[in-house]
């Protein structure tokens, strides 16, 4: 029976920080947890959305990529799909976005899922270029990012929402993934205006959290020389 009201997380946004970007985790593996969700592979090679089981990764030449199962990664989200319908959207920013996926509070205290699907009059995205050992910092590697931005296109933007108290082991509040219909564009979400579309949510209240124990490098690392929630609101 797949347990809907559980967000399974691979890795910690701390640990890509110092630059543990080794690969722990295979696709193949990941998708026993899940059908939808978002990740990098390892070296931060580019940014992962899965859609109906269907694992993409935009690269950082502006490629959509199917990958395959021995894909590894340091960091993914994932969940089995349960959705329901919260509200029709038009010409929203980030923040009101935010603002509807909230129901209009500050914040929330507990996990959950946000699915966009609609017309985006305008997409911004970034995929960062794979590095290669010894890997660099999160900050150095997030640098060398391409950027892509496209008007008028269709797709589904899919977002985790994390609360504060969390921020280190996730983003704090939303880390936004994006993928055309067409998959002319994707990646990590920088800014859009949605133009019309359809917001479904699903609340979580088990988080499942998988840590690369068989990694020498995250098991010896020091995290306390780590300054790790400026540096992920930086590369973020």
């Amino acid at each position: 029976m797949k347990q809907t009201n559980v967000f399974y997380q691979h890795g910690t946004l701390a640990l890509l920080v110092p630059g543990l970007l080794s690969g722990t985790l295979t696709m193949k593996e990941l998708l026993q947890h899940g059908d939808t969700g978002i990740g990098t592979g390892e070296g931060l090679d580019g940014e992962l959305i899965i859609l109906d089981g269907v694992p993409y990764q935009a690269d950082s030449f502006g490629k959509v990529h199917v990958i395959g199962k021995d894909f590894s990664m340091p960091f993914a989200n994932i969940h089995f799909a349960d959705f329901k319908f919260l509200t029709s959207l038009k010409d929203a920013d980030p923040e009101k976005f935010a603002t509807a996926a909230l129901s209009g509070k500050a914040n929330a205290n507990t996990f959950f899922s946000i699915r966009v699907r609609g017309n985006f009059s305008y997409m911004k995205t970034r995929a960062v270029v794979k590095s290669n050992r010894p890997f660099d910092t999160l900050e150095e590697t997030a640098k060398k990012q391409s950027i892509f931005e496209k008007h008028n296109v269709e797709g589904t933007l899919l977002s985790y929402y994390s609360p504060t108290l969390f921020h280190g082991a996730a983003v704090g509040g939303f880390h936004n993934h994006f993928l055309a219909d067409d998959h002319s564009i994707g990646g990590h979400v920088l800014d859009f205006k949605l133009a019309s579309g359809k917001m479904d949510i699903q609340l979580f209240d088990t988080l499942e959290q998988h840590l690369p124990v068989n990694d020498t490098e995250f098991m010896e690392h020091d995290f306390s020389k780590d300054n790790i929630a400026d540096a992920i609101e930086r590369a973020e």
